[in-house]
Parts: C-alpha cells; structure tokens; sequence
C-alpha cells in the first residue's frame, strides 16, 4: 500500500475560493466587509514572515486587513491600549497578536485582553471553554485545519481510534477535545500521548488515525503504525539546509517509510501548514457573520 497524498496546499485554496465567494455575497448583500487586524512587536523574521503572509492572504480574498508594526521595546500597556482600540473599532471583526511577544510583555495579559468576539486565533480562555462545551466559537486554526484535511480527504472518524502525540495548548489539547466530540470529524476515541507517556509505539499501533503534533523529527517511523493509518503530519522540525541554502523540513513522521503503510498522508511542507492561515479567514468571516446576526 502507497498512501493518497493529501495537499494541504490544494486544499486551502479551496476553501479560500469559497470563502472569496462568501465575502462577496456579504459586501453585496449585506454591505458587510470583513476587517482583521495583525498586530506585530518587534522584528523577528518568522514572525515578519507570517504577518506579511496572513496580510497577503486576507487582501487576496477580500478582508480589509490591517498591519500595525511596533518597535520592540513597546511598553506593554502602550500595547493594551492598542488593542482595547481595536476591540472598539466596528469596521475590525478579528485581532490578531502575533506570538512570541518580547519578554517584558505578559502574553498572557494580552490575549486575555482581545475581545473574546475578535479572537480569530480561538486562543482566549473563554472561546477554549467555548469549544470544550462544544458551543459556537472560534477554533484554535490548526486543530481546525486538521479537522477540514478529515473531513474533505474523506478519512472517517466517529468510531476510530485516534492517537495524537503533543500536548500543547495551541495543537494537542484542543486536538483531542475536538476529535472526542459528537460532531463532524469527531466522534472518536482518543489518546493523547506526550513526554511522559509509557510505550508511545504500542499506543501509535493501535491508532486508526495519528496526528502528529510533537515538535520532534521523524518521531513516527514505520514500524510504529499499523497498515492502513490516517496520518496528519502537524510537525514542521528544521533538519539542514538544501543545497541551495533554503531549510530542508521534515514532520514528526518518517514520511518516506511510513507512506508505504498509511491509506493517507499530509507531507511537509505542504500538508498541515498552508492551512492555519486560511483557518483564520474562516474564523475572520464568522466573526463578521456573527456581529451581524447572520449566524
């Protein structure tokens, strides 16, 4: 068995053109334009370089989007301020703070701050407590993103055995909430495995799905998974440089000898990746939709 590919890449763009026809109808109808707000402190190149990309896409389908650059020594209630502004401007429905912060400012703090209706990211506590009560809110956009590769590669979950390895608070945590609940892509039986765990292999070989979120190259190797697995690959691990000097990546699975295995896969780069971004369009338009009663 050689595993179906599944392009996070072709994907995202699917769902960015039908969310280019769903602002459309909202402009038209409605008069209504979506507004997002990045907010970036200080000049760390990835995050430079995430911004830039969030702006470009928000722009390509239609949201109003707007940067704001601080310097990096922005003392942390000039900071607040700031995003009180945002949380009293009509015209923005999502804020964004791009993560890390310098030291002297509590993250915490922050996101704590952005109203709870704005926070497209889904990281504030009481869109988390949202989710968990399997309310209307915005989800963490890589769990969603992963949500969407199931459901639109076809891979069936309620009833399955789900393995995911990580526990953050950004992928593993909310991860395994989403996958134990009575929804679309849902439904499963879930173990969530992590530094502590006793014999993590035994755990992947019963695993109908895995979803890898560990942060360690080529964590999962053939061995470790049964013929026929699902794999979603969250992992991005910096292992070298190419020969012509860009990073060469690779997931927290042996892609090369587990595809032999799995009835499907997400590479990397290519897979989970491109759709986090797009996650938060998605949750950019809801929020627009939400402010207007629309849903």
């Amino acid at each position: 068995m050689t595993a179906r590919i599944v392009s996070g890449t072709e994907v995202a763009k699917e769902i960015r053109e039908e969310l280019k026809a769903e602002i459309t109808e909202l402009k038209e109808k409605h008069n209504i334009v979506p507004g997002l707000v990045t907010i970036l402190v200080g000049e760390d190149p990835a995050s430079q370089s995430y911004v830039s990309a969030k702006n470009k896409t928000a722009h390509a389908i239609g949201i109003n989007s707007e940067q704001v650059t601080l310097d990096a020594d922005t003392p942390e209630e000039e900071l607040l301020s700031l995003v009180e502004k945002y949380n009293e401007d009509d015209s923005i429905n999502g804020i964004l703070v791009q993560l890390p912060l310098p030291k002297h400012i509590d993250e915490g703090k922050i996101l704590n701050t952005i109203n709870p209706d704005k926070d497209v990211d889904g990281f504030h506590p009481v869109n988390i407590g949202r989710m968990v009560l399997g309310e209307n809110c915005f989800l963490p956009c890589t769990p969603h993103g992963v949500l969407e590769l199931l459901a639109r590669s076809g891979v069936e979950t309620s009833g399955a055995e789900v393995v995911i390895l990580g526990r953050s608070n950004i992928v593993g945590k909310p991860m395994a909430n989403l996958m134990l609940q009575k929804r679309e892509s849902g439904n499963a039986t879930v173990t969530l495995c992590h530094t502590r765990t006793k014999d993590m292999a035994e755990h992947c070989r019963r695993a109908d799905i895995i979803i890898a979120a560990a942060g360690v190259a080529k964590l999962v190797t053939a061995d470790m998974v049964k013929d026929g697995v699902a794999i979603m690959d969250v992992g991005v691990n910096r292992i070298g440089v190419t020969e012509s000097g860009k990073a060469k990546l690779a997931g927290d699975v042996d892609f090369e000898s587990v595809k032999e295995k799995a009835s499907v896969i997400t590479p990397v780069p290519g897979g989970v990746g491109p759709m986090t971004i797009t996650m938060l369009m998605k949750n950019t338009v809801q929020s627009a939709k939400m402010k207007a009663n629309l849903i």
